[in-house]
């Protein structure tokens, strides 16, 4: 791997190399949802909102799966990047890759629900992106647990659950090499040059729910895997305690 940076040179956007991306979770954004945030980090924004179905997936009552269910869909909306993306509604079917965050997305919020709690209901969670800057998918679920959480707090004050589903918190986060230097939560065109790219999902009591990594040329080695896996560590610590201020009442959260 290339070593031509120090970590004393600064980044693209002049941040240090452990620092997460200026972050703002607003919340109540979607109104008529049950619980929602628009999270912005850096220039990535995305809307998450949760919404209740009664009932369960066909495949939970054919097998008589006791207990609810929290899933999500994920979509980038055509005008998120420079170039305009089309509707995947448009092209008749979802691409593999949104499939597979939507998949890591619902995975990421079963981890720390207790789905029995919730009855026979599901809970959407709906991660639209407005604008994409790197870590989509990390922002998504990051901001998909407040949407979880508020719209839970409403289903407890309302009488509609007797008992709060929610065990922990979970947050994700990007973590990378580019230029030999280990980088906290990548920006675009940092992703783009990255010699290693990693997505990180821990809950807040510190334990994993996932992590994907990928070497894109000449493989890692285990001492920078560790060097990787405490930067998302931090960076997660981080964005729990920014999670953790968002309340149903409250002003908007900024890092």
């Amino acid at each position: 791997m290339s070593s031509k940076s120090t970590a004393s040179e600064p980044r693209v956007d002049g941040r240090p190399v452990d620092a997460l991306r200026p972050v703002c979770l607003q919340q109540d954004f979607a109104r008529a949802a049950l619980g929602s945030v628009l999270i912005s980090m850096g220039h990535t924004r995305v809307i998450c909102a949760a919404s209740l179905e009664e009932g369960v997936p066909r495949w939970m009552r054919a097998q008589n799966v006791a207990g609810g269910w929290v899933t999500a869909e994920y979509s980038m909306l055509p005008y998120s990047t420079t170039d305009r993306s089309r509707r995947e509604v448009t092209a008749g079917k979802v691409s593999g890759r949104t499939q597979e965050i939507q998949r890591l997305i619902g995975r990421s919020l079963r981890a720390i629900v207790d789905l029995q709690a919730l009855g026979a209901r599901t809970i959407w969670l709906d991660c639209d992106v407005l604008q994409a800057d790197g870590g989509t998918r990390t922002a998504a679920i990051t901001g998909a647990f407040v949407a979880l959480r508020l719209g839970v707090e409403r289903l407890l004050r309302d009488g509609v659950l007797t008992h709060n589903p929610i065990r922990d918190s979970v947050a994700a986060i990007s973590v990378g090499v580019v230029d030999g230097r280990p980088l906290l939560d990548l920006c675009y065109l940092e992703d783009v040059a990255a010699e290693v790219d990693m997505n990180v999902v821990m809950t807040g009591s510190g334990k994993y729910v996932e992590i994907q990594g990928t070497a894109e040329g000449e493989p890692f080695s285990a001492t920078l895997l560790r060097k990787l896996q405490g930067l998302a560590a931090g960076g997660i610590e981080e964005l729990t305690r920014i999670q953790a201020q968002v309340s149903l009442d409250g002003p908007p959260i900024y890092s």
